[in-house]
């Protein structure tokens, strides 16, 4: 049996995941289905970024063919989750009644008919379990990437856990990013972000195909297994072009030579892809952030925690740091990660004193800095601090200094663009936004609103539209988003969208006013602010 929706003879194949929502929603049809109701039933507790929720939402959506603005079939409702809003009939099997033999059993939602197997949770586990393992899909739309030969564009997959251990994998996840920061200190090379190959996680996709959809000459894969205190890596580098291995090896060592395994992982394919290191760069490939294995596993506990971005979250990720920073009070990274994780708490009003978690915040950036000056996340980290405190120059500064060190530091161009735009320099942050898409093709919303950012001041009010729409169907919570949309189509002319856009934010936000406005969006140039806020009066915020 196969995840499909039909209508007539239409068939719309779904997503395994995108089909347990789908159940899910229908098995309380009228009912408000709260994001943690939908994380705990259906991801199960896992961990899962917010824009995993609303990105499966917009598939079933497009799957339907329904709208969010006029919904027939899926409501969001503002501040607490979805509702199934379209008539649900249960198949005759679920009555007591079996069809014949030659019937096909449905149950249906508004003209699309549901195989009467949804109804039944045990092979519904069982389909979804098979098809998950077979063909798991990504939660965004990639963009176009070009993979060309100078540099080498090179993609690392996500280790495979031998084990099959939930705890195992804080361990696997942390390896893989460690190899993608190496590898992306090296000019000669492109590699793309990890969110660019999470799509391949347990998935069985031949090298060439992977090479096809991100536009890489090279995958690098590889595998992992911890028996006690033996750690036992297999790695191996792929040319997509012939799907033919051009190197391998495997390790099999203590667990407390870690670091050098990662090193020889690095020589290895820098020898095998015929590359020469600057000097500068080799002095970068041999700085080692710490040589604390207490301390790395507890930041990539802390790592982990900071992926869901809530309240409760970004406080676990701060005590995992804090006691990463205790095991090795010269960690660089955790005082970095530290620095951003309170500046996130003063962005989002976790702390009851934003201006002393601010200033704790660069002072822990700098002291990142000072101990590990090698890593693009330190700098990124301090950078990120000194926009959250409208010190635009100096954040400049910072995460340009992150890309002089790892020039495929797709984040790096991601938050350049934010500050460009704050700077009011549109075609410099268009430029950036493009180059951290370019790096990451399943990009997360705040690329697409950076470009729309961009487009707006630039005067290219369409464009900016359809980027500003994508962003917000990513993420229908982000009120900045909303906000320049809103501003875009009073720009364009669609007065009747543009007070729509702005009733959507005070549904959402009450407290997203003009004032409010005026104070949280740092925009630089006063002249570009005035202009931005009589868009958004236009449209019909009130002051």
């Amino acid at each position: 049996m196969e995840g499909t929706l039909s209508k007539g003879d239409e068939i719309v194949r779904l997503e395994p995941r995108s089909m347990e929502v789908l159940l899910y929603l229908a098995s309380r049809p009228g009912e408000v289905v709260t994001r943690e109701e939908l994380e705990q039933e259906v991801w199960r507790g896992a961990i899962v970024g917010y824009d995993a929720i609303t990105n499966t939402v917009i598939k079933l959506r497009k799957a339907l063919g329904d709208s969010a603005r006029d919904p027939e079939f899926i409501a969001t409702i503002p501040k607490r989750g979805y509702q199934l809003i379209a008539e649900v009939q249960k198949p005759d099997t679920v009555t007591g009644r079996t069809p014949p033999p030659s019937d096909t059993a449905t149950g249906s939602v508004r003209g699309f008919r549901l195989p009467a197997w949804l109804w039944f949770a045990g092979v519904i586990i069982l389909v979804l379990g098979i098809a998950w393992l077979a063909w798991q899909e990504s939660s965004q739309e990639p963009a176009v990437v070009t993979g060309g030969k100078e540099p080498l564009s090179i993609a690392v997959l996500p280790f495979d856990n031998l084990e099959n251990a939930p705890d195992r994998e804080a361990l696997v996840d942390g390896i893989t990013e460690d190899i993608i920061t190496d590898l992306s200190r090296l000019s000669a090379m492109q590699v793309l972000a990890s969110n660019a190959t999470n799509i391949y996680r347990q998935r069985q996709t031949d090298p060439r195909t992977i090479g096809e959809e991100l536009g890489v000459d090279y995958i690098i894969d590889g595998n992992l297994r911890r028996l006690g205190d033996t750690l036992r890596i297999n790695v191996q580098l792929v040319d997509t072009t012939s799907g033919f291995n051009t190197w391998a090896e495997s390790y099999d060592r203590n667990i407390a030579q870690l670091f050098a395994i990662r090193s020889e992982v690095t020589a290895g394919l820098i020898k095998a892809l015929s590359l020469s290191p600057s000097e500068q760069e080799q002095r970068y490939l041999a700085h080692k952030s710490t040589d604390n294995l207490r301390a790395w596993d507890l930041f990539q506990s802390g790592q982990r925690a900071s992926k869901t971005q809530t309240k409760e979250s970004n406080n676990e990720a701060i005590a995992f740091y804090e006691q990463a920073i205790e095991q090795d009070p010269a960690y660089g990274r955790a005082y970095g990660s530290l620095a951003f994780s309170l500046a996130l708490a003063f962005r989002r009003h976790w702390t009851d004193n934003p201006m002393h978690t601010l200033d704790r915040a660069l002072e822990l950036g700098k002291r990142a800095v000072e101990l590990d000056d090698s890593t693009p996340q330190t700098w990124w980290a301090l950078g990120y601090v000194h926009l959250m405190r409208q010190e635009f120059e100096q954040a400049k500064e910072a995460v340009s200094r992150a890309i002089e060190i790892a020039p495929s530091y797709a984040d790096g161009y991601g938050l350049l663009a934010l500050i460009n735009n704050n700077l009011g320099e549109a075609g410099m942050a268009l430029q950036y936004a493009e180059k951290g898409m370019q790096l990451n093709p399943y990009y997360t919303w705040d690329y697409l609103y950076n470009r729309g950012r961009a487009l707006y001041l630039l005067g290219r009010n369409a464009e900016a539209i359809e980027a500003l729409e994508k962003a917000r169907d990513r993420n229908e919570n982000a009120m900045p988003v909303r906000l320049w949309l809103a501003a875009s189509y009073v720009r364009a002319g669609r007065q009747d969208d543009a007070e729509w856009e702005a009733e959507q934010i005070q549904m959402t936000n009450p407290a997203e006013t003009l004032e409010h406005t005026r104070k949280s969006v740092p925009i630089s140039d006063p002249v570009l602010l005035e202009q931005f806020l009589e868009d958004l009066r236009q449209a019909g915020l009130p002051e």
